[in-house]
């Protein structure tokens, strides 16, 4: 981009734009009716240029803010949108990641930009995790082999007409869920996150005027190159592989191998998942989105934090994901795992293959798993249906110099928990315990994070889903390190504890107790922990 360029005045626009992200976040939150977004902060928002290239994104969830982007992509490819529209999707297939992730996408017009055949100056995004869908299992995050059992399937639709909600296209939604106020309630939280992010653009285009703001939203992205490539230059030129596999695909035993080559050219590099396993009949399938995602975080986490998240990151960076694959599955695969477990293990292999290159920078693997819980049924003290979901944190794997962090969700997730006291006043359970799971971090001369023990009790019967990983194969060490302590699924009935597998949907009874022992994260070094 041609001019010369303020590096004090991109500074200040780098946190603008950030800012209106953070914002939108905080809408969201505080307006959303769900435990899963007001509690968990299941949710991400970010900002657009014209073209639908990242400018910004929250501080939120990395699997939504990476895969984004082509969600707008998508929703930019149906149909032109106008002052007043907003647009919705969630298909795997067209620019989606999984069912229960909804995007909505907001174009953003300033005065004197608006007639007719002009193209809007930005693009605000608000997704959010819905806590169910209307899949076949309540909380719509069970062991399936078809996307159709996993819940509605929404391509780019518009939501919003003329500054109005199209009350048929949410009705088609809130019919086929279990819980339509609640979602409900979410979706209009997210047309807020999104229409507050348009004010903020807005006034910052009437502080700095239209030219320098999208002048420096051009710079912002060449920045955001510049500083990928040169930490790419840093990296030893050469070619470096690594493999790890997910314990199974809930359908069978087979491990699912993913498999990288990463190889580095001075200011380039290419990422290469060719090897790895072909599309599965389990929900573990990745679809392209969610490849492109851990790809982003990964080489994102060999930055200083203050570079800005935009496109640019991702120039330098070609990404090869074979189609018919886990990590590029084809429809009608599917994928509700994908996003959350397959993710999380594509990290995991990708940092595996980076600590060859850089061997003091790279930490052992973390708990590798989101340890997705969910449930759902008739509340006897409402008569009328519920449904929940969420995540548990584990073990950070250890770092060159420093232990891993116990109790903490890491990589590809940034959710909160959700305070037992919630848990219990809205649904119809007990929460008998929740805390550390002492000796779960893998030994070495610093020690990986400790897992969690979270146990909830049912007070009615219900539907319950576990989609969880590293029950059979443990978070890695590093450098000699140890790996973490595998994650462990009991059904308690009775008093008699029964071993889950790491994916599956049962039918609980009043009284019954579901335990979730989540990984450890792995050793770094040889020997013991200083601490």
């Amino acid at each position: 981009m041609n001019g010369r360029v303020d590096p004090i005045r991109l500074e200040i626009l780098k946190n603008l734009f950030h800012s209106v992200a953070e914002e939108m976040g905080a809408a969201l939150r505080r307006s959303a009716f769900s435990p899963n977004i007001k509690e968990r902060r299941d949710y991400s928002c970010a900002v657009f240029d014209a073209r639908g290239e990242a400018l910004a994104m929250g501080d939120h969830m990395p699997v939504h803010l990476g895969s984004m982007p082509m969600s707008v992509a998508a929703a930019l490819a149906a149909f032109p949108l106008g002052a007043g529209e907003v647009a919705m999707l969630n298909d795997p297939y067209a620019g989606g990641t999984h069912l229960p992730d909804i995007t909505l996408v907001m174009p953003v017009f300033v005065a004197g930009t608006k007639p007719s055949g002009r193209r809007p100056v930005f693009y605000v995004a608000s997704r959010a995790h819905h806590a169910d869908v209307g899949g076949a299992q309540a909380g719509s995050m069970s062991l399936a082999q078809e996307i159709f059992a996993e819940g509605v399937r929404i391509p780019p639709v518009k939501l919003c007409r003329g500054g109005e909600i199209d009350r048929d296209v949410l009705a088609l939604v809130l019919a086929n869920v279990r819980t339509p106020e609640e979602r409900q309630g979410d979706l209009t939280a997210q047309i807020a996150a999104c229409r507050t992010g348009g004010r903020r653009l807005e006034e910052i285009v009437a502080r700095y005027g239209l030219r320098e703001v999208a002048a420096y939203a051009g710079h912002l992205l060449e920045y955001s190159d510049r500083m990928m490539r040169a930490t790419l230059r840093s990296i030893p030129p050469g070619r470096y592989t690594a493999e790890d596999f997910l314990d199974d695909d809930g359908m069978t035993r087979e491990p699912v191998r993913i498999r990288v080559s990463i190889t580095v050219r001075g200011a380039r590099a290419r990422v290469d998942f060719t090897g790895s396993a072909p599309q599965c009949a389990g929900s573990v399938n990745a679809v392209e989105a969610i490849t492109v995602s851990a790809v982003y975080y990964t080489f994102r986490c060999l930055l200083d934090e203050q570079v800005p998240a935009t496109a640019g990151l991702l120039r330098p960076i070609r990404v090869i994901a074979p189609a018919g694959t886990v990590v590029n599955a084809r429809p009608p695969c599917a994928v509700a795992g994908g996003n959350v477990e397959t993710s999380q293990r594509i990290v995991d292999t990708l940092l595996r293959a980076l600590a060859r290159a850089l061997p003091r920078r790279v930490p052992a693997a973390s708990q590798g798993t989101m340890n997705n819980v969910s449930f759902g049924g008739v509340d006897p003290r409402t008569r009328r249906p519920f449904a929940y979901y969420e995540t548990i944190a584990g073990g950070m794997g250890a770092r060159p110099g420093r232990d891993g962090i116990s109790g903490i969700h890491t990589h590809m997730t940034n959710s909160l928990n959700t305070p037992v006291e919630v848990l219990e006043h809205v649904y119809p359970v007990r929460v008998r315990r929740y805390s550390l799971r002492p000796g779960s971090g893998g030994r070495g001369r610093w020690r990986g994070g400790d897992g969690i023990v979270r146990e909830i009790e049912f007070l009615t019967a219900a539907e319950a889903s576990l989609l969880s990983d590293r029950r059979r194969i443990g978070p890695y060490g590093l450098a000699g390190g140890a790996p973490g302590a595998r994650g462990k699924n009991l059904l308690i009935r009775r008093g008699r504890k029964r071993a889950l597998p790491s994916k599956t949907s049962l039918h609980v009874e009043r009284g019954d107790a579901l335990r979730i022992e989540s990984p450890g994260g792995g050793g770094w070094g040889k020997g013991r922990s200083g601490a």
